[in-house]
C-alpha cells in the first residue's frame, strides 16, 4: 500500500461485469478531475490466444484442467512488481491483449496477441486495475497487499455463468456447448484461485436476481438489473456512514451489521456514494504529501 501513489483494484472473474463498474470509476475520475493509469488484466496473461489453445490441450490430454484462471497462466509475479514499482515511485509498465477485430484496428496488432509493453504516463494520480487477480495471493505472490483499495464484483454464479455464456454466444462467436465446456473446465481454478480473493476486498459489490435462474445454460436472457438486488458487503463498516446511505437510495435496507442490500438499478448511484469519498480519501493523504 502507498500514500504517495496509490493503487485501486477491481476483482472479478470473466463475465462479472467489471467492465461496466469500470465506466462508473471513469465517470468518478473525469468528474473529480483523476489522472489514473490503468492495467487490464488481460494484458498480463501469459500466453497469447494460440499459445493458450496448445496449453489446453496439452493439459487435456494429460487428464488435466488449464485455464486463464491459473497462476500459471498469468504474469503474477510480474503483476505484484509493477504494483510494487507504482506504490513506490508511480512507475511500472503495462500491454493490451487485443480481443477483436475492433482492438486489432485501434492497436495494429493481430487479434489474440499482446501489444508492446509501454510505460504508464509519466504523471498520475493513482493506478487503476480491473481483471481477474487484482486481489491475488498464493504461495508466490501477494497482489492484495499493494492495493490501497480494493473491490470485488461478484454477481451470484448461476447469473455469472448467464452474463458469461451470453456474452461469449453474441461478441466472440461461440456455441451454448462451448461456453458451458469453458466454464466447466475453470471451475477448479476458480474455486482455487478467484473465490479466494473476494475476502480480501474492502467491498464486494453482488448482484443476486429475483428471477428463475435454476439452469443458466437454457436461460433465454440475462436478468436485468430491475429484476435484481444488489448486495454490497463492507470488511470493515467503521466510518461508513449507513443512514445516510439508506436515506438516499431509495427501498434499501440493512441485512447485517456490513452489509446493505438494494435495487440493482441503483448500483451507479451507490457506488458513487460509497466510492467517491474513499478514493477522494486517497487523493488528498497524497496530495497532502
Amino acid at each position: 500500500m502507498s500514500t504517495k501513489h496509490p493503487i485501486i483494484s477491481i476483482t472479478g472473474s470473466s463475465g462479472a461485469g467489471t467492465t461496466s463498474v469500470k465506466s462508473i470509476f471513469d465517470m468518478i475520475f473525469r468528474r473529480e478531475k483523476i489522472e489514473a493509469a490503468y492495467i487490464e488484466g488481460d494484458a498480463f496473461h501469459a500466453f497469447d490466444r494460440a499459445e493458450m489453445k496448445k496449453k489446453i490441450a496439452d493439459a487435456t490430454s494429460q487428464g488435466r484442467n488449464f485455464t486463464h484462471f491459473h497462476e500459471d497462466a498469468n504474469l503474477l509475479q510480474k503483476l505484484e512488481s509493477v504494483f510494487d514499482e507504482y506504490g513506490r515511485r508511480g512507475g511500472g509498465e503495462t500491454r493490451h491483449y487485443v480481443h477483436d477485430a475492433d482492438d486489432e484496428a485501434r492497436y495494429g496488432v493481430e487479434a489474440g496477441t499482446f501489444t508492446n509493453w509501454e510505460p504508464f504516463p509519466p504523471t498520475s494520480d493513482l493506478l487503476f486495475y480491473e481483471g481477474l487477480h487484482g486481489c491475488a495471493k498464493t504461495d508466490k505472490v501477494d497482489v492484495a497487499r499493494h492495493a490501497d483499495l480494493k473491490i470485488g464484483v461478484v454477481p451470484v454464479i448461476n447469473l455469472e455463468w448467464i452474463q458469461k455464456i451470453h456474452r461469449d454466444k453474441a461478441a466472440r462467436g461461440y456455441s451454448t456447448e462451448a461456453v458451458t465446456d469453458t466454464i466447466l473446465r475453470r471451475m477448479p481454478d476458480y474455486v482455487n484461485y478467484i473465490i479466494p480473493q473476494f475476502a480480501l476486498t474492502n467491498i464486494n459489490f453482488q448482484r443476486v436476481p429475483i428471477v428463475d435462474t435454476s439452469n443458466p445454460f437454457i436461460a433465454r436472457w440475462i436478468p436485468t438489473a430491475d429484476e435484481s438486488m444488489l448486495v454490497i458487503r463492507f470488511a470493515n463498516p467503521r466510518g461508513i456512514d449507513f443512514p445516510y446511505l439508506l436515506s438516499m437510495i431509495h427501498d434499501s435496507f440493512m441485512s447485517r451489521a456490513n452489509t446493505i442490500v438494494m435495487p440493482a438499478t441503483k448500483l451507479d448511484i451507490a457506488m458513487q456514494l460509497i466510492l467517491t469519498p474513499l478514493i477522494l480519501q486517497l487523493i488528498e493523504r497524497k496530495r497532502r504529501l
